[in-house]
């Protein structure tokens, strides 16, 4: 939420600005922790402060430039006030003050950080809280920024391979809907008179033209309405979670889902297990990663290690290893190096995964190319069926 704050500063002026924070405590100790003195707080209700609180907090730039400041020598709370002065936003520069403010204080960082819930995930502050038992910082932001660059290039290259199929899925409807909407409508006047003469399909499309031009904008409102409808309903969360249900019972899609899943969560539990966290802790906090299915079996596979079971069976017992990964995840218990195995068995799953989208790309684009053309192929064999009919009629 974002708070509109007056306070008076140290010089004794009256200032007025505002802070992110997740209620008027927190947005006042910010305004406290930079050395104001807050007279009111209230919050912030315009669309453009909605729009401006849009924009997320970059943790893995903020992650890579305190490292940098880090292994240059600068104590913590030095590097944190450093970041904040070359800061542009106010309500970036505030997060990173409160923060500084904190350490200040002697919180520790873990602490400071989890007082920001909406910027900094319960992973960072873990990852960071892990590090402050070894007093290994900087390699954990390190860890850190590493997992994100690999989850990051994993989605730009599923992202990617989806851009040509979106392509011409649009190109295709834009078309598909201007034959329809305008070249249509001007056939069915053409061919008014002939229409006890028209086979039944030519018929049905030339019936679409006239009401396509007896009502065109509001057959267009419509299709915009429908548009907006199915956009709102893609945003909500129990369309998304339905939706997700669906795909996961489809074969073959649904296998490779659950691949992804437990790629992110191998990764997750492999740069937590690497960052000091006892193996049980790590697997709570990367359950979370896990679709709802997934997560009944990290519970019970938790359990069992809990009981003193091998993690490699009990992790296979209940639908979270791959055969690749129980072997690997054996391997791994007897060297004690299962952070490292599990990163493998994390790069191994996601490299099965691009293979198996880059496969399905090119399968899919030229049916995708093949159903297109047919459709619109269709429409313009139907709109010429008349003077095809005429012109052998003729001879």
């Amino acid at each position: 939420m974002r708070y509109h704050l007056k306070a008076i500063a140290q010089d004794g002026h009256v200032a007025l600005f505002d802070v992110d924070a997740l209620d008027e405590s927190s947005a006042r100790r910010q305004a406290e922790g930079r050395g104001y003195t807050v007279l009111t707080v209230r919050r912030r209700t315009a669309l453009l402060s909605g729009m401006r609180s849009s924009t997320r907090f970059p943790v893995v730039l903020f992650s890579q430039q305190l490292l940098v400041l880090i292994d240059a020598g600068l104590p913590l709370v030095e590097s944190i006030e450093t970041l904040a002065e070359t800061e542009r936003r106010d309500d970036f520069r505030a997060a990173l003050l409160h923060i500084a403010a904190a350490l200040r204080q002697g919180q520790p960082f873990s602490a400071a950080l989890a007082q920001l819930p909406h910027i900094f995930s319960p992973l960072y502050v873990a990852t960071v809280r892990a590090a402050e038992r070894t007093s290994d910082l900087a390699p954990a932001l390190g860890r850190y920024v590493a997992y994100q660059s690999q989850l990051e290039a994993l989605r730009k290259r599923l992202v990617n391979a989806s851009i040509y199929p979106l392509l011409l899925v649009s190109v295709g409807g834009l078309v598909s809907l201007f034959l329809m909407l305008y070249v249509v409508p001007r056939f069915s006047r053409i061919y008014e008179e002939r229409a006890a003469d028209l086979p039944l399909f030519s018929k049905l499309l030339l019936s679409w033209g006239q009401l396509a031009e007896g009502h065109g904008m509001l057959i267009v409102g419509l299709l915009v309405a429908i548009a907006l409808g199915v956009v709102a309903a893609l945003r909500a969360a129990p369309v998304r979670a339905r939706l997700g249900r669906a795909l996961w019972r489809i074969p073959g899609v649904g296998e490779r889902l659950k691949i992804y899943q437990l790629a992110r969560f191998y990764r997750t539990s492999g740069m937590l297990l690497r960052g000091g966290l006892p193996l049980v802790t790590a697997l709570d906090m990367a359950g979370a990663l896990l679709n709802e299915s997934l997560r009944g079996g990290l519970q019970a596979a938790r359990r069992a290690i809990s009981e003193g079971q091998q993690v490699s069976a009990s992790m296979e017992r209940n639908g979270l290893a791959t055969p690749v990964a129980l072997r690997m995840l054996a391997v791994g218990e007897q060297s004690g190096n299962m952070g490292e195995m599990m990163d493998r068995i994390a790069a191994f799953h996601d490299e099965e995964i691009l293979r198996w989208v880059d496969w399905f790309t090119r399968l899919f684009e030229p049916i995708l190319m093949g159903v297109i053309g047919l459709v619109i192929g269709a429409i313009v064999i139907l709109m010429y069926m008349p003077i095809f009919e005429l012109a052998g009629s003729l001879r």
